[in-house]
């Protein structure tokens, strides 16, 4: 195998598979669809990650929308292979060793990326030290600490270990894996024979580092006291000149100060981490999906019939433009028969009454952070209830899982469930539970509007529209992330209002409003009564933003802009 000049694509959960739950949400999928993407383009491409032993969690729901959330236990050595090498890390007075596992993506050239999975639970470490690839994103600070240098540090050692010599690029998907950069100067100081870094050797450091930072959420952005950091991995001078501020780590600003090229996730969230971290380069590059995953079967089968090439090159999507409207709406109401057929045979609870595939049917299915207010819908019951009498009806489908230690997001599960219990069978609504790569393009595919209503501008770039554009569902969404640059009113899709400014965080009210107002005099008329009108928008999501919002248009611009730098 040729080693030479490969990326190394670093992130703490990928979302491989939805029976590897090594993921929680929309920064996971998106590490697995861009490496299904470096796969189809033969990019020579290696990933690190953790194990995950236990995973993200199992989410059950209380009728009440209560959560529990228990171990996702997975059988490792079914999807992975162990391997031999073995390295360590120094941590407090001890060593733990890191082994890893091997698991491969398969692009639809056949060319493979393998995926190193790090593992701790080895005999040869203390017990509190075999937990540390448990749980992703578990356990308290020092545990998340000790974690990202098992990562960072514990990843470029492995990588050396497996044989990887000449590696061109770092990339750090967010800041978990900052400290990649401190072992890269380690070995620049080691290979020099000296023992304290001048400018010219972080510069060699920043020409073999990519940073891609993924949130404006100030909770997204791990901060460790230093006192902690010294206790837990030994004073280092650098933790400080390069990455603390104030007493603290910032891993982003470790990976800012080390980086020759840093992006945010669209343009708008670009712009607003400039904002952020002033003095820093931000560039942009918006998020894609993997075509060939979130396609549905309908769709897919379509696809191969009209524009056959679609896999290979996602722009071959905008020949969609020339398909048959009742071909879109064939496919569609496919799609929507196997979401509407699941959710009828749920056991769970959590639907309120059995659905059909006739009503209009909206679909949300994210994490459950308060920022992206699942439970906008509810703002105004009566109003809802109003649009729902004069228009025949409406059916809500709804899924996302809270961090375990984010009471405000059980709280909005909770109350969705409330509405639930009080507006059916007016309303029929269904809360899918423990939702998963699996669930979610079920959902994606299966609804007729997507809606998307994050405080703005909380959402960095949002991929969940993107994958419901590809099986020609139209988004609803608040003009931020993607959506600034994905929609053209009444051609792919609504905004719920022209607004660009921050949202009021106190007062959803005018953003609910103007939402009930974009279904009652766009959204719900055209779809009812001008059907064919409709089908056209749908048939515009696939060719105007299918074609464009996907991981291998991204990991082009990666390769232009960051890795042949």
């Amino acid at each position: 195998m040729d080693y030479q000049k490969r990326i190394a694509y670093f992130a703490m959960e990928i979302g491989l598979e939805a029976a590897v739950p090594t993921y929680s949400g929309g920064l996971g999928v998106l590490a697995g669809d861009t490496l299904r993407s470096m796969a189809d383009l033969r990019l020579p491409a290696v990933a690190v990650t953790l194990l995950h032993r236990k995973g993200y969690f199992v989410q059950s729901l209380d009728p009440d929308g209560t959560q529990h959330e228990n171990s996702a236990n997975w059988a490792i050595d079914q999807h992975t292979q162990r391997l031999t090498p073995k390295v360590s890390i120094h941590v407090e007075d001890r060593e733990v060793h890191i082994a890893c596992w091997q698991y491969l993506v398969r692009g639809v050239t056949g060319h493979e990326i393998p995926v190193f999975l790090l593992d701790t639970d080895l005999e040869e470490n203390a017990e509190q030290d075999r937990a540390l690839t448990d749980h992703l994103y578990g356990g308290e600070q020092k545990y998340r600490l000790i974690q990202e240098a098992v990562l960072g540090i514990g990843g470029v050692r492995m990588l050396r270990a497996l044989g990887f010599t000449n590696l061109r690029k770092f990339h750090m998907n967010e800041g978990h894996a900052a400290m990649l950069t401190l072992e890269l100067l380690h070995e620049q100081l080691t290979l020099r024979n000296k023992s304290t870094a001048t400018t010219e050797d972080l510069d060699a450091v920043k020409k073999r580092c990519v940073f891609t930072t993924h949130t404006p959420v100030p909770a997204g952005h791990d901060q460790f006291p230093m006192e902690m950091v010294n206790a837990q991995l030994g004073r280092n001078q650098l933790f400080t000149h390069v990455g603390g501020a104030g007493g603290t780590l910032n891993m982003t600003h470790l990976a800012l100060n080390l980086s020759h090229y840093t992006n945010g996730v669209a343009r708008k969230h670009a712009e607003v981490s400039r904002a952020m971290f002033p003095g820093f380069t931000i560039d942009s590059v918006t998020n894609g999906v993997h075509a060939g995953t979130w396609t549905s079967r309908p769709f897919a089968d379509l696809f191969d019939r009209h524009t056959p090439a679609w896999r290979r090159d996602n722009l071959d999507l905008r020949h969609a433009i020339q398909i048959p409207l009742v071909e879109i709406w064939q496919a569609h109401q496919s799609a929507k028969g196997a979401l509407i057929e699941r959710i009828n045979n749920d056991n769970s609870n959590h639907v309120n009454t059995p659905m059909n595939v006739d009503t209009f049917t909206i679909g949300f299915a994210r994490r459950a952070a308060t920022y992206k207010r699942m439970d906008l819908l509810f703002n105004d019951i009566k109003r809802l209830q109003k649009i729902a009498s004069d228009f025949g009806g409406l059916q809500l489908v709804f899924a996302g899982k809270s961090h375990p230690m984010d009471g405000g997001g059980k709280d909005m599960i909770k109350r969705v469930h409330a509405a639930m219990a009080q507006l059916g069978p007016t309303i029929r609504m269904a809360y899918l539970p423990n939702y998963d790569m699996a669930l979610g393009a079920v959902i994606t595919s299966g609804v007729d509007l997507w809606l998307n209503c994050p405080t703005r501008p909380m959402e960095a770039s949002g991929t969940s529209g993107m994958k419901a554009a590809l099986n020609g569902i139209p988004s609803l969404s608040i003009l931020d992330g993607w959506w600034c640059e994905g929609c053209m009113e009444g051609i792919t899709g609504w905004s719920i209002s022209d607004e660009t400014k921050p949202s009021n965080p106190n007062d959803a009210g005018p953003d609910a409003s103007a939402m009930y107002e974009k279904l009652e005099r766009a959204v719900l008329p055209l779809f009812n009564r001008r059907r064919d009108e409709y089908v056209e928008v749908m048939r515009n999501s696939i060719a105007l933003n299918g074609c464009y919002f996907n991981t291998q248009r991204m990991v082009e611009e990666y390769v232009t802009k960051a890795y042949m730098a």
